[in-house]
Order: C-alpha cells, then structure tokens, then sequence
C-alpha cells in the first residue's frame, strides 16, 4: 500500500513537472477564496449597486421568442444573428443589459435577456434596437423581476473567462 502511494505521488509529481510551456495555467488557489471569503455586509457596495435591504433590486427580464419572421435563407440569417450578437454587446458595455443567452432547446422562447433598467417602457426601447426584432425575427416578452443585486458584476467577472468574443 505505501509502495502504490509513492507511486502515484511521483506520478503526479511528474506529470507536474512535464506540463508544456504554453498549457493554461490554474488560477491562485486562493482566487476564489479572495472573491467569497468575506461574505460580511458591505453598505458601501449594497449602495453602489443599488441594494435593498435584502440584497435584491428592480429589472427587467425579457424573453425573446420566435416571431413570425423567421424563414430567412442561411446567408441572411447569420448576417441578422451577429447584427443581433453586436447588439447585445453594445447593450452590455452600456451597462443596460446584464445576461443574455439564448435557451438550448428548440422552444418557442429562445432565449433571456435581464436588463438594469428600471421600467418596462425603457426595456421596450431597448429591445427596440435589436435588428432581430426589427426583421420579426424575434418578439419581446417583458416583465418586471425583482433579482439579485450584484448581478452587475457578472459582466466584469464573465471578461475574465471569456477567451473568444460571439462576433469577433
């Protein structure tokens, strides 16, 4: 038994070692750790991002389902996804638009938007721009939704995973 626990301390010790030059690297063990260890009641970040008392605050969520426009040829059907896809980007570096995505299944809704906006009204003229709506492509379901407050910091938290960009 102590023979088999050398064996594999030496293999990994190995394998370790023989990592290549260009392999990704493991974040800090303590990165996640630096991120949740203090859990403590900040006012000052429950301020910033515009907490109640529970941690929560107002947005809107949008559910983006087929419209009635959707027989498009492949050609123009990629041009009006990453016309969509650079729209919603610019919606996110605005700071409007705080999760998109689209659902992985072949549902009538096809994907979800959370917007930091206050109104149903100031969602409306944000999903407005969206050329997939303009062509009917997608229609916007819109409802008030009372979420976590912190979810503005997915936005920076996603850059520091996302390798490559949906419209590059």
């Amino acid at each position: 038994m102590k023979k088999l626990l050398w064996f594999f301390l030496v293999l990994g010790a190995l394998i370790t070692a023989c990592k290549p030059e260009g392999a990704p690297k493991e974040p800090p063990k303590d990165y996640y750790a630096a991120i949740t260890e203090n859990t403590d009641y900040d006012s000052l970040l429950a301020q910033k991002l515009g907490s109640d008392d529970y941690g929560m605050k107002a947005y809107v969520m949008a559910f983006l389902k087929a419209g009635p426009n959707r027989d498009l040829d492949s050609t123009a059907a990629a041009k009006l996804q990453e016309a969509h896809l650079k729209n919603i980007i610019r919606m996110a570096e605005a700071g409007k638009l705080l999760v998109a995505g689209p659902f992985m299944d072949d549902s009538e809704i096809r994907g979800i938007y959370i917007f930091d906006v206050r109104s149903i009204e100031e969602a409306q003229k944000l999903t407005e721009t969206d050329p997939a709506i303009k062509a009917g492509s997608l229609v916007m379901e819109l409802h008030p939704w009372y979420g976590p407050a912190v979810l503005p910091l997915l936005v920076p938290l996603h850059k520091k995973v996302e390798k490559n960009s949906v419209v590059d």
